[in-house]
């Protein structure tokens, strides 16, 4: 399919009535250098299907991730041991935050997570950059974390039991530069390849870039599709001639 005709499909997609179960809880995260402003769309969309939203807001240039882990998302999630079901949504580092809170700790109220475009198995850019001085002083110490022979490898697959994985990759740059560093589709920061994880329940490749993934109107229809069903929405077919 085309990509523009598949990106007109995508945005006139119509509005879905998904409501959650009382007491259901959503907490976003978002990625490096970032703050809850950048998930505050899916905030505003999630609120109005009924979960109680938690975005927070991290020092994310401040600390390694495992200790973004244990000092802010640790907290959090002991916080909410009372909801009846905890989800995730989480924007790039913020999926490898959660990754490494998985590997030495369970949830047991954890329901459904949708990872957006996350370095799952680190990323190239983050090769390139990672020795330059400006790289480091921007993204201190996690960013240095994230590059292919480092932390996102070294998590292993999603948790067996550890709730139903979605992931949702962007493969379109606005950065040809930063896409020189990138093999295979993209989204000018992470590949596709790169995003995908063993042990996911469904994976979705969309006509987005990186930075507003989590503001795109037709990766909001599918967060809340997978929050509910486990599942993506199925590509709506092109017509016929």
């Amino acid at each position: 399919m085309p990509r523009l005709h598949l990106t007109l499909l995508l945005m006139l997609s119509p509005a879905l009535a998904l409501n959650a179960a009382p007491g259901e809880t959503v907490i976003l995260l978002h990625g490096l250098g970032r703050t809850r402003w950048s998930m505050w769309r899916m905030e505003q969309a999630l609120r109005r299907d009924g979960y109680h939203v938690v975005n927070l807001t991290y020092p994310s240039r401040e600390k390694s991730v495992e200790g973004l882990a244990r000092d802010y998302l640790a907290p959090l999630v002991a916080a909410q041991a009372a909801a009846p079901r905890l989800h995730f949504v989480t924007h790039s580092m913020g999926g490898i935050l959660l990754r490494c809170y998985l590997r030495d700790h369970s949830i047991p109220n954890l329901g459904r997570v949708v990872m957006l475009a996350p370095p799952n198995a680190g990323s190239e850019l983050a090769d390139a950059l990672k020795p330059t001085w400006l790289y480091r002083t921007v993204n201190g110490p996690a960013g240095q974390q994230l590059g292919t022979d480092g932390l996102p490898r070294a998590l292993g697959p999603w948790p067996a039991g550890a709730g139903e994985l979605g992931i949702i990759a962007g493969d379109v740059s606005l950065n040809p530069l930063f896409s020189a560093s990138l093999p295979g589709p993209n989204d000018g920061k992470v590949t596709v390849a790169s995003a995908r994880l063993v042990g996911l329940k469904d994976f979705l490749a969309v006509p987005f870039s990186h930075t507003w993934l989590a503001w795109r109107a037709p990766v909001l229809d599918q967060v809340r599709t997978f929050l509910r069903t486990g599942r993506f929405a199925p590509p709506v077919p092109a017509p016929g001639p």
